[in-house]
């Protein structure tokens, strides 16, 4: 049953901020950086699981990743250099090279 709410909200939320976007895509834009996948994954984790302890982990790995990914939106910002699609497929190329960094780091961190 959770998984069902879970993704009916986030379907909801994704749905609405795409239809807000055309007419108010700072506003879209706001509500897409909301951590709100985070605040629901949280809560269902733990009621699923009861692991104070993994809830915690994965709370740090998100506040660690959080930065990393903002990799996805440095070729936005060279929008004379390229095109939508080839800055969405240069973010998307960057976030491997992202997530072995998240690696590294939440291994050093222990």
């Amino acid at each position: 049953m959770l998984i069902v709410l879970n993704t009916l909200v986030s379907a909801l939320i994704i749905g609405v901020a795409a239809w807000i976007s055309r007419r108010y895509p700072v506003n879209a834009g706001f509500l897409i950086a909301l951590p709100l996948a985070t605040m629901l994954v949280l809560p269902l984790s733990y009621l699923q699981h009861r692991d104070p302890a993994s809830v915690f982990q994965m709370a740090r790995s998100i506040l660690v990743a959080l930065p990393i990914t903002l990799l996805f939106f440095i070729p936005f910002l060279m929008r004379d250099r390229f095109s939508f699609w080839g800055a969405y497929a240069m973010g998307c190329a960057l976030l491997p090279l992202g997530y072995f960094v998240h690696r590294a780091i939440m291994r050093g961190l222990g």
